[in-house]
This record gives C-alpha cells, sequence and structure tokens, in this order.
C-alpha cells in the first residue's frame, strides 16, 4: 500500500526541518507540502528535502484538501508540521489498513514540553479519542484515498475540520485509534500556559459540538508559530 504524507504549511521555519527529517527516515511514497502563503524560510527548507510543493489558499482544510487532490497514494496522512511520526508509522498504518473494515486512524500523541502536567494532558488525549474514536490533527490522521474522496474531504471550515472529518469517518465504519506515539510540539501549552489551554481547547470544542459556527471560534484561537 503507498501512503501519500500531505503537510499543510504557514511560517513554520522552526518546526518543519524536524519533522521532515523524522519523515524522510520513514520513506513515504511522497510527500506533499501545501504552503498557505508563508513569508518565512518554509520554502527554503522544504526544496532542501526535496519534497513536493504545491501553493494553495490559506486555511488548513483547504490545503490539505489541495494537497490530496494531487496525492497518488493508495492511503493519505495528514500531518502538522510541528508534529513527528516515529521509525513505525507506515508499517503501523497499513497493518491497520489490512482490516478491510478499517477506513483510517490515527496515532496517540505525545506532546514534547517539559512541563510534568504536559503528560497527563497527552494521556487526557489519547483517552478521549479512544473513546470517542475521534482524533485530532496533532495525532496524525490516515484514511484510505477513496474513502476520504468519498466523505469529499475535509469541510471547509475555519476550524474543528479535524473534528468533523473524523466524525464523519467514524460513522462510515471501523477507525484503528494506533498506541503508537508520534511527537508533537507543545508551543502553544507553553506559550499559552497549561491550564488555561487546556481550559480553552475544552471550551472550543464544547462550543463547536453545540453548534457555534467555527468562524466565530477561530476568532479566540491564535495560531502559534
Amino acid at each position: 500500500m503507498n501512503i501519500s504524507v500531505v503537510i499543510p504549511v504557514l511560517n513554520e521555519e522552526k518546526t518543519i526541518a524536524a519533522t521532515l527529517r523524522a519523515l524522510v527516515q520513514v520513506a513515504p511514497h511522497e510527500i506533499i507540502i501545501v504552503d498557505g502563503g508563508s513569508i518565512d524560510r518554509t520554502l527554503e527548507i522544504c526544496r532542501h528535502h526535496g519534497v513536493k510543493i504545491l501553493m494553495s489558499a490559506r486555511g488548513r482544510a483547504r490545503q490539505m484538501n489541495a494537497g490530496a487532490k494531487e496525492a497518488c497514494g493508495d492511503a493519505l496522512l495528514f500531518l502538522h508540521a510541528d508534529t513527528r511520526l516515529p521509525p513505525t508509522a507506515l508499517d503501523d498504518i497499513q497493518r491497520a489498513l489490512r482490516d478491510p473494515c478499517c477506513l483510517g486512524g490515527r496515532f496517540d500523541v505525545q506532546l514534547d514540553g517539559e512541563h510534568w502536567m504536559l503528560k497527563v494532558v497527552g494521556a487526557l488525549i489519547n483517552c478521549r479519542s479512544r473513546l470517542t474514536k475521534v482524533g485530532t490533527g496533532d495525532q496524525a490522521i490516515f484514511v484510505r484515498r477513496e474513502v476520504f474522496e468519498r466523505i469529499g474531504g475535509y469541510p471547509d471550515i475555519a476550524l474543528m475540520e479535524d473534528i468533523a472529518f473524523c466524525r464523519a469517518l467514524k460513522r462510515r465504519g471501523e477507525i484503528a485509534c494506533l498506541r503508537t506515539r508520534v511527537v508533537t510540539s507543545a508551543r502553544r501549552w507553553e506559550s499559552d500556559g497549561v491550564w488555561r489551554t487546556i481550559v480553552r481547547m475544552w471550551t472550543l470544542k464544547f462550543l463547536y459540538l453545540a453548534g457555534v459556527p467555527p468562524a466565530r471560534l477561530k476568532q479566540f484561537y491564535a495560531d502559534k508559530r
């Protein structure tokens, strides 16, 4: 099974090099960077790693959909620019997708900061997503290509596109919750404070599920780079 990796980026010069170094080691079928208008060294760093680069309108959902449209793999793996895959990632995905009932899935996550609460946060994220079968973008969501196309890709919304996509996915079949861990940046938690970020993230998810428009929620979710 060929796996295409799609990475949406926007001014990610601080994190993208480490992500690509880890990704090149696992040797996916193709790596597609979708840039939403970076003005820093992001594209220079990506070119140095010899990956395919696309330009797109800004917006994580739009960028991921643009990358998926150009991908030719049997499965799609959507990776954030600050998330590093483990060495066994592709083998783990292929093993999960050998089950014809499995449509896609996500990894467990580990936050890379030093604060002791970050381990607890990671464990809670993993537990919550295992119970609900809904992953977040930091958990490296993967899906069969034909299923992604059947669903219609990520909804073009300003925030919570990963939650919306996973909810649509689980209504159609089995979701794999892999225990292998990806490592993602704790920059948001460290910048805004762990407890404050916990409250904000859970509040945003609650409001989204309650029907508040994602465009309105986006006003309270500043990107950290």
